[in-house]
């Protein structure tokens, strides 16, 4: 009884908070503490590899051009960072690593003084669009970053600069994305970001997406307020709040010019963009969500469609001829068990119905395109938005779909009032004034558009930035050029399988899944070859992965919304293996992120959770649920919700399953799925569980993750149970407040976790009981899954933003709490060392990677020695914790002369670069009396 008790005290505080946005003080002491932590972090040295990939890039959102050079220019990546060029985008140095996030929802340049403002946290509204932390500003291009304010805005619409005055500063806020809140609307300062003053505020749900000047005078501005409402199972991109607003006074003061008088009003006005191209001209760009005109269409075809039989009764049902009634169930995929003549019979008995058969192709996907909402209209007005006028007759489809929130923007040609460029699905021009419009997208162009720069002094000149990086035209969007250098890839998923070179693979928001070699080398040499390193599997939004050990060959992945597919890559076969509902059944819910495993017991059988879970013993051929549903049951929604999001299985023993909901549900079978317990009852509620996590080390072992993301609530929630479940231990202990999204064990020793959270990288080396943050190369962003391959002893990291990382956590495996030198991977002699194939090229240089621990900051000499001779002493200052040196393998100039005494059968030539490398053998290094011995082979 007093077990019971402590434990519903303990959590009690937890589950009362869970939904509640997390404060903006909390946020701010949080990037404090881990400020803090890194100091002393004894992690913080070990370093980590990027390998990419770049060639998918990742989501734009902002593009910043020198008017004077316009070869120089910076560009904002929604959870990538910062990065400059100065070469039209040959290359890009990031600019925003050593800042608290990498998040990006606008920017703005003061290209006179180099002063730079990024307002953090991305303008769109998608599910991975991640939260900022306020304006940051920079002095000195990028090298340090200071915080002038607005820390609970969370999402920046744009930032403008008074061109004539730098300290002048106005700020659309969009505002929270998940809650409701004040700082929201239009922000200005006329100090620099000392002070601020809210000057637009129409309600705690409604922000400001858009801002735009009049080009030749700063008092115009014209704005755009968008209300919406979005919640972990429904997104809601309307309101009547919506409208256009407009200042004289430079933003100090406004008034609204969008009612009655041409352009859209009422509940159904959804995002708005503006584009200025005089003091009185300007369009404006509606997602609208009012409902479209009852028009009857010609009939083209008499072929049965889903609508046909949501109100066809079971009498004309009974009527239709079986070779019509086939056409449909095989067009649609229906199982090859639901055939005309069965089909009806089960509707004859009443256990199937005729709406059933379009209910049975329904999912969250496609209830989100059959929506019939007007979409994507432009409207222009000629006075200063005294009245707007629809520039087209007809709808402009096929460019939001149903996702309009997602776009929104609309350029005008400075140059051209008559030239207007809309971006959406695709990016659409028009010479006409919005008459009609062309695309402009080509085939090395990603679909989704984010972000237009039109260069006000050439015409044609336009830099793009989409879902899949930059793009560059000279020719008005005729033909573009690829400027994808920077690796921003936005990750969910990553797997690493078990071959002796290994291979890495990952899924990536709207950008498919990927596979490469772990050592790929990330460089523009795959233009010369055609071929570059990573592979593409699979398109859309990119899922997680499973590789049979077997055979390597054989790879099951998918995309959004649980599509997922058997593939055998040597013959290059594809096989849908989605498990379906029986017809009649309410269709299975599935995640965007559906999860999947791939049993260790027998790779024959292979997990997949929708809202109950499914196990195929024949590779995905065919399926059975062996759970009832295991979430809340769902809720009303355009987002699929009440889903599983997290399956694990037991090393230990085959059957022993634990899976979690995107509601906060996690259940325990011990027993194959014959039965299930729900073991969250004392946990936070109606968090998203990210990740449970059968322990490798100990059968009673379990760990779970929580994510509050989706309500603004950014509480650490990571807890270890050492009962299957029965009570929990919180072991998020000094985690500055981050949603967590993944957590693993070291397969070698028991006592490391690592975990990933919304910004950035930790490790326990103690259970859980303190943390410690990862630095070294690896900035501020958010880690969305992780893998350890055990025989590389390598940690590979997925971040949303900056695509894959990798280190070696051998040292930490090794470590046992005192003083250490760790083991030194061999290496191979090469005769072109200290030389390349050109002099006109840098010499090859050899690297071993010496890794150590220290119990106090100090500069260490290392020695190097072949048996008992000095062949080499290094300096390096090392900081309390984990270390590594670079020793290139070479000889000092005393360590040869010794050699030589004592091997002269052995010839030592002098290389290219004037050095003398160590000839193949055994060598010992020393630190601190601790040594380790690798070979040259």
């Amino acid at each position: 009884m007093k077990t019971i008790t402590k434990v519903f005290i303990a959590f009690l505080p937890y589950a009362l908070i869970a939904q509640q946005a997390t404060s903006p003080k909390k946020i701010e002491e949080a990037l404090l503490q881990k400020e803090a932590l890194i100091k002393t972090s004894l992690v913080k040295n070990i370093s980590f590899e990027n390998i990419g990939p770049t060639v998918m890039s990742g989501r734009v959102v902002d593009i910043d051009v020198n008017p004077e050079n316009t070869t120089e220019f910076y560009v904002g990546y929604a959870s990538g960072g910062l990065w400059y060029t100065n070469n039209n985008g040959t290359t890009f140095i990031p600019v925003l690593d050593n800042s608290p996030t990498q998040n990006v929802g606008d920017i703005a340049v003061d290209w006179k003084s180099g002063t730079i403002w990024v307002g953090t946290g991305e303008n769109n509204s998608s599910r991975s669009s991640y939260a900022g932390i306020g304006i940051l500003k920079s002095t000195d291009k990028g090298k340090t970053w200071v915080n002038v304010g607005l820390t609970d805005s969370h999402h920046i619409g744009r930032i403008l600069i008074n061109p004539k005055n730098p300290d002048e500063v106005v700020i659309g806020v969009i505002g929270h994305l998940y809650s409701s809140n004040t700082e929201r609307g239009i922000f200005k300062t006329a100090d620099g970001g000392k002070t601020w003053n809210k000057t637009l505020f129409v309600n705690d749900n409604t922000g400001i997406i858009d801002v735009q000047p009049a080009p030749d005078n700063f008092n115009v501005l014209y704005a755009a307020a968008w209300q919406r409402d979005r919640t972990a199972w429904n997104f809601k991109g309307d309101g009547e709040n919506s409208a256009i607003y407009k200042s004289t006074d430079a933003g100090n003061s406004w008034i609204k010019i969008s009612e009655n008088n041409g352009f859209p009003n009422g509940k159904s006005v959804g995002r708005i963009g503006l584009a200025v191209f005089n003091e009185n001209t300007v369009y404006a760009f509606h997602d609208s969500q009012f409902r479209r005109k009852d028009e009857k269409k010609k009939v083209t075809s008499n072929a049965l469609t889903k609508g046909d039989f949501k109100t066809m009764q079971i009498s004309d049902f009974l009527k239709l001829k079986d070779k019509k009634l086939n056409t449909y169930l095989k067009m649609n995929g229906f199982q090859e068990k639901y055939r005309a003549e069965n089909v009806k019979q089960m509707v004859r008995a009443g256990s199937v119905k005729p709406a059933d058969l379009a209910k049975y192709l329904e999912n969250a996907n496609t209830l989100l395109f059959d929506t019939p909402v007007v979409g994507a209209e432009v409207f222009k007005t000629t006075n200063g938005g005294g009245s707007w006028k629809k520039t087209h007759e007809d709808y402009l489809d096929d460019l939001y779909y149903s996702y309009g929130y997602y776009f929104g923007e609309i350029r005008v040609d400075p140059q051209d009032e008559n030239g207007i460029y809309v971006l959406g699905v695709p990016v659409l021009k028009s010479k006409d004034g919005g008459k009609t419009f062309t695309s402009i997208s080509k085939e090395n162009v990603h679909a989704d558009h984010q972000a237009l720069w039109v260069n006000p002094k050439k015409k044609g000149h336009l830099i793009e930035g989409n879902d899949g990086g930059l793009n560059i035209s000279y020719d008005d969007g005729e033909s573009w050029v690829k400027a994808n250098q920077p690796a921003v890839g936005q990750f969910y998923t990553v797997y690493a399988d078990n071959q002796k070179n290994y291979k890495v693979y990952g899924g990536l928001q709207d950008n498919g899944v990927w596979v490469a070699n772990n050592n790929a080398k990330i460089n523009k040499r795959w233009k010369q070859t055609g071929k570059n390193p990573y592979e593409s599997l699979m398109g859309g939004d990119g899922m997680q992965v499973a590789v049979d050990d077997r055979n390597p060959n054989i790879v099951y992945t998918g995309y959004q919304f649980g599509n997922y597919y058997r593939i055998d890559r040597e013959t290059g076969s594809q096989k849908y293996i989605q498990p379906k509902h029986t017809l009649g059944e309410t269709p299975y819910r599935f995640n965007w992120q559906t999860p999947i495993q791939l049993s260790k017991h027998n790779q024959d059988i292979l997990y997949l959770g929708g809202n109950k879970l499914h196990r195929s013993l024949d590779r995905g051929d065919t399926w059975e649920a062996i759970s009832n549903d295991l979430t809340k049951g769902g809720k009303k929604g355009n987002v699929a919700y009440g889903t599983l999001t997290t399956i694990s299985e037991s090393p230990f023993q085959f059957g022993l399953l634990y899976v979690g909901s995107d509601d906060g549900l996690i259940h325990v079978s011990k027993n194959g799925g014959g039965s299930w317990e729900n073991i969250s009852s004392t946990l936070p509620q109606n968090l998203w569980v990210t990740r449970v996590i059968a322990s490798k080390h100990k059968k009673e072992t379990v760990y779970v993750t929580l994510n509050g993301y989706r309500f603004d609530d950014f509480t650490t929630y990571i807890y270890k149970s050492d009962d299957y479940g029965k009570t929990w231990q919180n072991i998020s202990n000094n985690i500055p407040a981050s949603p967590v999204n993944v957590i693993k064990e070291d397969p070698k020793k028991e006592t490391i976790l690592y975990v990933g959270t919304d910004n950035g990288l930790y490790t326990s080396l103690d259970k859980g009981k303190n943390w410690q943050p990862f630095k070294k190369e690896l900035p501020n962003v958010a880690v969305h899954d992780l893998v350890i391959q055990p025989t590389a002893k390598h940690l590979i990291v997925a971040t949303h933003g900056r695509s894959l990382y990798k280190a070696n956590v051998a040292p930490l495996q090794e470590f046992n709490n005192e003083e250490a030198l760790f083991s030194i991977k061999n290496i191979s002699k090469s005769d072109f060392w200290g030389s390349s194939w050109s002099k006109w090229l840098k010499a090859n240089t050899p690297k071993v990677v010496i890794p150590f621990y220290v119990n106090k900051n100090e500069e260490v000499t290392i020695h190097i020695y072949s048996d008992e001779i000095l062949v080499n002493a290094i300096k390096t200052k090392a900081e309390k914790g984990f270390n590594e040196a670079v020793f290139d393998a070479s000889f000092s100039n005393k360590g040869l002369k010794e050699f030589r005494k004592k091997n002269e059968n052995t010839t030592i030539k002098k290389a290219k670069n004037d050095t003398y490398y160590l000839p193949k053998g055994k060598y010992t290094v020393e630190i601190n009396n601790k040594k380790q011995v690798f070979e040259i082979k």
